[in-house]
């Protein structure tokens, strides 16, 4: 009788699929066989959520978007911030929406502290104080990102090795929570077993590493093919430099250190971007081993992946 009860309970849970992956490892084609029917999308991508960066994020095109409706896409301008408390906060007003409407949220994209936020809990970290945040900015723009991360790795080293010394919007917010919290980021506690209010299925799809790598040197073509340097020339009007957030993502970083540099060759900026998405699919992937409850999936065995869902009573 109390397993009985236990089943019950766990099968009235409201159901939610989780699909990560490196990038370019091959979530939409996946997304498009597997889950056109009966699902709304959440994207989980932190380039994605901007407008404008549509070339250099991969944002899903409009017969995809028109197909499966899609949510947490064109939700900011790029010069506005976005963190991943918010995203935990608008994709969960998102999944319940779904719900109501007798859909299963699938939650897609690569930003992996998102995915994480959203199915362990985020760390307890002081609220937002929009006070110490604009000193922090104006700090940093006065003496310099160079000197940000010092500082960060002076008063936080666990945070600054986790951060990368270009990744201003971490430096940043790490060094909020320091003066605002008093105490590093790093000291506070990251859940890590999955909630339990929701069930998860969890997929991470994964390619040996000379495939992917294969795979990201042509979408990098691809996206120049289709006009990503004129986007990037239009942010530029727009007044895009690397203090916008949205700036910070691969794609569009290397042009504008370029353009700082004074070196505007598309190859060389074709190349950087390329092994910049290769460095950051490893990370990914390493974030992703890391936490508990993923399925580790190969991209072209469409049955394992309906296999997993057909276990947690997703039927296709």
């Amino acid at each position: 009788m109390r397993s009985n009860t236990q089943s019950l309970v766990k099968s009235q849970k409201p159901k939610a699929v989780v699909l990560t992956g490196p990038t370019a490892v091959g979530k939409t084609e996946m997304t498009e066989r597997l889950f056109s029917h009966g699902f709304e999308i959440i994207n989980a991508d932190s380039v994605q959520i901007y407008r404008g960066l549509d070339i250099g994020s991969a944002k899903p095109d409009r017969a995809l978007r028109e197909k499966i409706p899609h949510h947490l896409l064109d939700i900011r301008d790029p010069w506005e911030d976005y963190s991943s408390g918010d995203f935990v906060h608008d994709a969960s007003r998102a999944m319940e929406g779904i719900w109501s409407r007798g859909n299963i949220p699938l939650i897609t994209g690569g930003t992996m502290y998102y995915i994480r936020h959203l199915v362990y809990g985020a760390p307890s970290t002081p609220p937002a104080d929009p006070a110490v945040r604009a000193s922090v900015r104006a700090e940093i723009d006065d003496k310099g990102l160079e000197w940000a991360y010092a500082y960060l790795a002076s008063v936080d080293p666990v945070s600054a090795a986790r951060i990368g010394r270009g990744d201003d919007y971490r430096i940043s917010r790490a060094i909020e929570v320091y003066r605002t919290g008093g105490k590093p980021l790093s000291s506070y506690a990251v859940p890590d077993t999955v909630r339990d209010d929701i069930s998860f299925t969890l997929i991470c799809l994964s390619r040996d590493r000379e495939t992917l790598r294969k795979r990201i040197r042509e979408r990098v073509g691809q996206m120049f093919a289709a006009g990503l340097y004129d986007e990037v020339r239009g942010l530029v009007r727009r007044g895009a430099d690397l203090s916008w957030p949205a700036m910070e993502g691969i794609g569009y970083r290397e042009f504008l250190a370029a353009r700082e540099d004074g070196e505007l060759s598309i190859s060389m900026i074709a190349d950087e971007i390329a092994r910049d998405s290769a460095r950051y699919a490893k990370q990914q992937m390493t974030f992703a081993s890391s936490m508990k409850g993923f399925s580790f999936i190969s991209p072209d065995d469409i049955q394992a992946a309906s296999d997993q869902l057909s276990h947690n009573g997703i039927c296709l």
